[in-house]
C-alpha cells in the first residue's frame, strides 16, 4: 500500500513543481473585434469565449444583448475597454419580428403567454403606428431587465412575481418600419402554443417585422409591446436583431464559428485600433515634449474651439494618447494611455503593415 505523503512533504512539494501547467501565456491586444452574437449566449459568454481564443489579457463590450437576441456586438481588448463607454451612447438599429395577438411575461418569446386576443389590424393602422412611434418617446423599462431597484435588478423582483413602479425614460426613434407578414407557417413547439388565437389556424402566426433606429436606452421588446397595444391586440418578440451600433454594421462581423476557423494570428489580424471608437471626436495632436506632459495629466494651452469629445495624438510616429476635452483653450485630459499600451499598439500596427506588404 501506498502511504499518502503527508502535508509539507518536501518531495511532494518538488513534485508538484516539475508538474507542466496548463497555462498559456496571455495576450497584450488593444482594438475592438466585431462579433455577430450567436443565440442562445449571453453577451458576457459570448465575450468570455472570443478572450478564451485569443488568450488576451482584458477584454469587454458595449452594449448587452440578450441571449434571444443575434447580431453586432463589438468586442473590446486592453486599452480599448477605457473608451467602450462611449460607445454605449451610439445609436443602434434593430430588425425584430413580433407575433401579433400574444402577450407574454416577457415580452419575448422566452416567456410564458399571459394574454391572447384576437388580429384585427390593417395597413392603415400600421401606417398610423409608425407615425406615432417615430420620434421623441417616453418609455417604460420592462420588469425583465437589469435596471437596479433598491440595489436589485428588476429581474429579480419579476421572477418572485413582484412588480415594481419604474420611471419612463426618454428614448428618440429616429427612424421606424413595420412590415406585415401575414399568417406564417411555424412548427417550433412554442409557437404553436401560441397558435390557439382567435381567426388564425394551428399552426398559423400572423406577424410583423419591425426595422427601427433608436437612441441608447431603447427595449425593444418595450416597443413592440407598446405597438401591439397600440394595435389593440398585444404583441411580443419572437426573434431580434442587432444589425448597427454606432458606424459598425452586421457585414463587418465575424460569427464564432468563423473565429474557431481562424488562427489567433487571422483573429488578430481583424482587431481595429482602438481609436475606431472615437470616430466621432475632434482631434488633437501634439509633438513629443507637449505628448509627454500631456500625458503626466498636465494641461496644455492652444488655440482649439471649446469641445467635450477630443481625441488626442503624438507626432513622429503617430500614436493615440487618449482622450480629452477643451474648455477656454485648455486641453483638459480624461481616458489616457499608458506608456506600455501606447508602445504595444504601434508594434502592433507596424507588424500589421508588414503582413499587408508581403
Amino acid at each position: 500500500m501506498i502511504a499518502n505523503p503527508q502535508v509539507g512533504d518536501s518531495s511532494s512539494k518538488a513534485a508538484k513543481s516539475q508538474r507542466p501547467t496548463s497555462k498559456k501565456a496571455k495576450r497584450s491586444l488593444h482594438g475592438v473585434l466585431l462579433l455577430d452574437k450567436p443565440i442562445g449566449l449571453s453577451s458576457n459568454d459570448a465575450l468570455q469565449k472570443v478572450k478564451w481564443l485569443l488568450q488576451a489579457e482584458k477584454a469587454g463590450h458595449t452594449g448587452t444583448l440578450d441571449p434571444l437576441a443575434t447580431g453586432v456586438l463589438p468586442i473590446c481588448f486592453g486599452a480599448a475597454t477605457k473608451f467602450s463607454q462611449l460607445h454605449l451612447d451610439a445609436d443602434k438599429s434593430y430588425e425584430a419580428v413580433a407575433v401579433l395577438g400574444v402577450k407574454t411575461s416577457t415580452g419575448d418569446s422566452e416567456g410564458e403567454v399571459v394574454q391572447r386576443r384576437a388580429v384585427n389590424v390593417s395597413a392603415l393602422q400600421l401606417e398610423e403606428v409608425v407615425k406615432k412611434f417615430t420620434g421623441p418617446l417616453q418609455q417604460i423599462p420592462p420588469m425583465y431587465s437589469a435596471l437596479k431597484k433598491d440595489g436589485r435588478a428588476l429581474y429579480e423582483y419579476a421572477r418572485e412575481g413582484v412588480e415594481v413602479d419604474r420611471a419612463p425614460r426618454a428614448i428618440v426613434i429616429h427612424s421606424l418600419s413595420i412590415t406585415d407578414l401575414g399568417e406564417i407557417a411555424d412548427q417550433t413547439t412554442n409557437e404553436v402554443e401560441l397558435d390557439k388565437v382567435d381567426g388564425l389556424g394551428v399552426g398559423k402566426l400572423r406577424k410583423i417585422l419591425i426595422r427601427v433606429r433608436c437612441s441608447k436606452g431603447t427595449y425593444i421588446r418595450t416597443l413592440a409591446e407598446d405597438i401591439g397595444e397600440a394595435l389593440g391586440c398585444g404583441a411580443s418578440l419572437t426573434a431580434l436583431r442587432r444589425t448597427a451600433t454606432g458606424d459598425f454594421g452586421e457585414s463587418e462581423c465575424y460569427t464564432l464559428d468563423q473565429l474557431n476557423h481562424m488562427q489567433p494570428s487571422e483573429i488578430i489580424s481583424r482587431i481595429m485600433p482602438p481609436d475606431v471608437l472615437l470616430a466621432d471626436h475632434l482631434v488633437v495632436e501634439l509633438d513629443e515634449s507637449e505628448a509627454g506632459k500631456f500625458l503626466s495629466g498636465l494641461r496644455r494651452r492652444g488655440e482649439w474651439p471649446n469641445c467635450e469629445k477630443v481625441v488626442v495624438y503624438g507626432t513622429n510616429p503617430r500614436a493615440l494618447l487618449g482622450t480629452a476635452h477643451v474648455v477656454g483653450g485648455e486641453l483638459i485630459s480624461q481616458r489616457l494611455l499608458n506608456v506600455n499600451e501606447i508602445k504595444t499598439i504601434l508594434d502592433q500596427t507596424l507588424e500589421k503593415k508588414n503582413d499587408t506588404s508581403n
